[in-house]
């Protein structure tokens, strides 16, 4: 059976990585968007290709991490990596292989996170020099 991925809860998993709030990402969507309307749309399975591109620039994240993560999945390549690293006989037990590392994507995520709590401390930081 075919699990579906559920791009809603991949909107909120990916915005809760990055610290941001169903508010703040309710601004950066537009007029058109508040908090209630954002917590709808992570309740959705399927999210229209223009509001997940809008929305993956947003997070600054590729629509295909949207469209494409699985939990369940991920889980499963770590428990399967880490069962495999114990593996004496160096036999590979994998029958998943990405098309990408999934820990440098972490890395890039949480590189890409700091990056933008820097520029958030900087704009901060010159708001109060001019108050």
């Amino acid at each position: 059976m075919e699990q579906k991925i559920h791009q809603g809860r991949n909107v909120k998993r990916f915005r809760e990585m990055l610290g941001i709030k169903q508010e703040a990402l309710a601004f950066d969507l537009g007029d058109d968007w508040n908090q209630k309307k954002i917590s709808l749309l992570e309740q959705k399975d399927v999210i229209e290709d223009p509001l997940l591109q809008k929305i993956s620039e947003v997070l600054k994240i590729p629509v295909e991490a949207i469209q494409n993560f699985d939990e369940e999945q991920a889980i499963n390549i770590i428990s399967n990596t880490v069962n495999n690293n114990d593996n004496a006989s160096g036999n590979s037990l994998f029958n998943y292989y990405p098309t990408f590392n999934p820990i440098d994507k972490m890395v890039e995520l949480y590189e890409r996170m700091l990056q933008q709590q820097k520029e958030m401390i900087e704009k901060l930081e010159k708001l109060i020099e001019n108050k």
